[in-house]
């Protein structure tokens, strides 16, 4: 049957469905949950980096008014160790204890639960527990853990190395030997904090029909969090519920179950009643994991014309004490050479525990560090070639013709375009005018900066997402997805796709999302894989339902099942319009005596979509800053993001991902670090000392705009867009940067680029 979709819904400016309830302040977060006798959980938390626990007095705390328990480390773990069904780990490797029983690894560990019937109890009670610490020697930088002699946190992890990896592809020396150009530079991605809006949050409460559990917890992947939970706690998979409520920013730090979310759980088996805690931001910079947090060492062999003839990249990750993340340095190894052409390539990748809190996910997780180096590169390239920037990206792109392409570090790209969307954004910006600006006002002692930086990334994960569509008897839709956004729109994206391709009144459908108990599995929202694996899903569903309404169709219009399309929201016979049923009439008599016999009853359908691969989105960004060398202050003056995440559902979505993408990048290049001391403690622990942006960091406006590219491996042709913007925009803006210090001999400086840095490299110019 050829069947006509109209496409009033895809591709259209529609406002978000999950806008209203958000904005008016009437959704429903963990914290919003009030279960009767609900005990409040705080943390006694490590105050050092790394020490023995010879003893801890909880008596004084116990006696305080409204504390219901306290539990210790051992106490707790002997509980899970008589249910749970994980192995033992080997104690000469990382080993995240619920609550530390003996040795604590990093600043804020938890050690003591405390329970109380409000969180202000169970927080005084907190100060009044007594731990007896004998401190032992800690590191925290990434180069220092590797010494000989430094402190070891781990017995299977000699000099606190925990991963390796090496790729060599093509004559890297022969390249280096020959070469009219080499550059070299050692560039820090600095540690990072995710802050999102809400933080992390767990209310745990005894089930009694199941004899398990219900958890409701800000997470990007409640499936994950249940299997985990189940898992470590001994129960069965049905036995556990885990409910994303609403969720309010994760970025990628709340991807699996954390420390918190075990013991609450446990805490709430234990004492057979509900336990919730909820994260203060202090704890949320001392005990989320952090992200980026990279040193790489690169070399870049090219010829005069800025043809790049070989890369190297010796990058080595900050893993923390616990890493949430141990893959990041080989994803950085695996995207080495970005948008370009290149044959040879060798990396070197490595991850170093330290005794600070582990490092994981961060939106974009491994890619951005990987754009950043080879971007740097590009332009070092430029400018020892005398060249301009753009005109040595243009040289290396790898042309259209040769996708599917298979980059030197064995990475499969799928389809791209790379120099359309770089001469797009030179077009926009007016990019030969800006030039000359430039040169102009360098006469006046005004220092303008352009930058370029030209990313490709991978998203849209598998191996597979759920989806589960149901037409309703009365016609209307509920969609069940397995992926659970927290910000991402998929609510009002997905429905845009089922209103196309079922004829149905777009507020006439709903989403549910991030409850195990009425979702099919799911692995959850992260890598940008939300709409190009989840939708891809939903496509799967639709499609077979609009073949089964086509057919109930036909029988009630007495028409042939190859004669029926889809029009103007009604099942209608071709050359007779008027011939016609709408969705509502057809779910009736889907779910009545009258379906046709060789048909089952009702309108439902679960599916699983499984890509045959990872896609690969890509674009440019140029920015434009001035650098006032009286003070080190970087004013961005224009920022335009050419963006290609292939075909676009909701181009209203995609520009506030792109926004808030570009918000995260440029706040990492220019304000962002989590700083610790040489003894381990934490400087940056909360907004008083952790800069994040305001809304005179950026321009008036960012200019975005897209090519559409679409990819072959899903049936919508999306590639995801969710990091793409963070990932352009840090090497951008610190090209930029880098450009207008020009005239100063300024080669290079590691990020952030706070005023204080730039002025002092400065005046050390001089």
């Amino acid at each position: 049957m050829a069947v006509v979709v109209p496409s009033e819904m895809v591709g259209s400016r529609i406002r978000r469905k999950e806008d209203p309830r958000l904005i008016t302040g009437s959704s429903t977060y963990v914290d919003d949950f009030r279960l009767p006798g609900t005990l409040f959980l705080a943390f006694v938390r490590s105050i050092y980096p790394h020490a023995r626990i010879n003893g801890i007095d909880t008596s004084e705390a116990l006696a305080m008014p409204g504390v219901a328990a306290i539990v210790t480390g051992k106490e707790l773990d002997d509980f899970i160790h008589a249910h749970s069904k994980e192995p033992q780990p080997d104690p000469g490797t990382p080993r995240a204890e619920v609550l530390a029983t003996d040795t604590v690894r990093y600043l804020g560990q938890p050690l003591v639960a405390v329970l109380a019937d409000s969180q202000y109890a169970a927080r005084d009670a907190v100060d009044a527990v007594s731990v007896d610490y004998e401190t032992l020697p800690a590191v925290t930088g990434i180069e220092e853990a590797r010494k000989d002699g430094a402190p070891q946190l781990w017995a299977g992890a000699p000099n606190n190395v925990g991963v390796t990896g090496e790729i060599h592809e093509g004559d890297v020396e022969g390249a280096f030997a020959n070469a009219e150009i080499v550059v070299k530079q050692r560039i820090v991605s600095q540690k990072v904090a995710g802050v999102p809006m809400e933080g992390r949050a767990v209310l745990a409460a005894p089930d009694p029909m199941t004899g398990g559990i219900t958890i409701w917890t800000s997470t990007q992947a409640a499936h994950s969090v249940r299997s985990s939970v189940a898992r470590k706690l001994g129960l069965n998979e049905s036995q556990v519920r885990a409910i994303a409520p609403e969720v309010g920013g994760a970025f990628g730090v709340k991807i699996g179950a954390y420390q918190e979310d075990y013991a609450g759980a446990a805490l709430a088996l234990m004492l057979k009643k509900p336990v919730k805690w909820i994260e203060t931001r202090s704890e949320g910079f001392q005990v989320t994991n952090h992200g980026r947090a990279q040193i790489a060492d690169i070399e870049v062999a090219a010829d005069k014309n800025g043809k790049i003839l070989a890369y190297r990249m010796n990058v080595v990750q900050d893993l923390g004490a616990y890493p949430k993340g141990i893959y990041l340095p080989n994803t950085t190894a695996s995207m080495a050479v970005g948008c370009y052409d290149i044959k040879a390539a060798e990396t070197h990748s490595s991850g170093v525990y330290n005794n600070t809190m582990g490092v994981g996910a961060y939106r974009g997780a491994g890619r951005p560090e990987a754009a950043y180096y080879i971007e740097r590169a590009v332009d070092l390239v430029a400018n020892a070639a005398g060249l301009d920037p753009a005109d040595v990206r243009k040289t290396n792109f790898i042309d259209p013709a040769s996708f599917p392409y298979t980059t030197a570090t064995g990475t499969r790209y799928d389809t791209g375009d790379y120099a359309k969307a770089l001469t797009k954004a030179l077009e926009t910006i007016g990019y030969a005018d800006l030039r000359a600006e430039q040169e102009e006002l360098r006469k006046q002692g005004r220092y303008l900066g352009i930058g370029l930086a030209s990313y490709v990334e991978i998203c849209g994960f598998g191996p597979w997402e759920s989806s589960t569509v149901r037409i309703e008897p009365s016609g209307d839709v509920s969609v069940f997805t397995g992926i659970s956004p927290h910000g991402q729109g998929q609510e009002t994206s997905f429905a845009q796709i089922v209103s196309d391709r079922l004829g149905v009144d777009f507020d006439r459908i709903v989403v549910y999302h991030g409850d195990t108990n009425n979702t099919p599995q799911g692995r959850g929202t992260m890598g940008s894989r939300g709409l190009a694996i989840g939708g891809s899903a939903v496509v799967l569903s639709t499609d077979k339902l609009r073949e089964k309404a086509s057919r109930i169709a036909a029988s009630m219009l007495e028409a042939s099942y190859d004669d029926i399309e889809l029009a103007e929201g009604k099942y209608r016979v071709k050359g007779a319009p008027d011939r016609a049923v709408t969705m509502d009439q057809i779910a009736s008599v889907a779910y009545s005596g009258k379906v046709p016999a060789e048909l089952e009853p009702g309108l439902e359908t679960t599916d699983f979509f499984r890509p045959e691969d990872a896609t690969f989105p890509f674009g440019t960004h140029i920015a434009i800053v001035e650098v006032l060398p009286e003070t080190g202050q970087i004013k961005l003056r224009r920022y335009v993001s050419i963006d290609d995440c292939g075909f676009i559902v909701s181009p209203m979505l995609v520009e506030g991902q792109v926004h808030g993408g570009l918000a995260q990048g440029i706040s990492q290049a220019l304000l962002e670090e989590v700083d610790y001391d040489e003894n381990g403690q934490l400087l940056t622990g909360t907004l008083m000392d952790y800069a994040i942006p305001k809304a005179e960091t950026f321009p008036m406006m960012f200019e975005t705009s897209h090519t559409e590219t679409r990819t072959p491996l899903n049936p919508l042709g999306a590639k995801g867009i969710g990091e793409a913007a963070t990932i352009g925009s840090t090497p951008c803006i610190a090209n930029a940067v880098m450009d207008a210090l020009k005239p100063f001999g300024i080669t290079h400086l590691d990020l952030p680029l706070t005023p204080q840095k730039v002025w002092n490299a400065i005046q050390a110019s001089k």
